[in-house]
């Protein structure tokens, strides 16, 4: 730990080992990418979510994944959603996320992909592919850098 309070939890190689896993875990559940559609939770969500797209074969014809908030460029129904996210802990940013994507159509199913699970849940919601399970105090904070926004890739706690 570092003298500011801070200790890094997943290195760069942590967080690619971590997302092809649930790239392998996800073609496995969902026996191929027929049908099914990545939506990332902005900003890093949306990050994370080109990353899985990257490590499972752009051949297998998946929907790319959204970079816009509310903004989907294709059909929601009976499609097969994955939501992605950085940090799961209360529940409340995803449950956000489901309500403005059944807006836009009834999915035949979503899927939730996180990179850190850091528990304290206050809806009822659970991440369907896990990178790591973070367990924290609520008074800590889980901040996922990415290089795309941050520089550097890195999962630390803060406080």
């Amino acid at each position: 730990m570092s003298a500011n309070g801070t200790r890094q939890v997943m290195d760069a190689l942590g967080i690619q080992r971590a997302l092809v896993r649930i790239a392998h875990e996800i073609l496995e559940h969902n026996k191929g990418t027929d049908g099914l559609a990545l939506v990332g939770i902005r900003s890093r969500g949306v990050f994370l979510a080109q990353r899985i797209r990257k490590a499972i074969d752009e051949d297998r014809g998946l929907q790319n994944p959204v970079v816009h908030g509310t903004d989907i460029p294709f059909p929601v129904e009976g499609k097969r959603i994955l939501l992605v996210d950085d940090v799961l802990f209360t529940g409340r940013t995803i449950r956000a996320a489901m309500d403005a994507l059944v807006d836009f159509g009834r999915p035949q199913s979503i899927q939730l992909a996180v990179l850190v699970d850091r528990g304290h849940r206050e809806l009822p919601i659970r991440a369907d592919y896990v990178g790591k399970n973070i367990p924290t105090s609520r008074r800590e904070q889980v901040q996922v850098r990415l290089a795309e926004s941050d520089g550097v890739d890195e999962v630390v706690i803060e406080g």
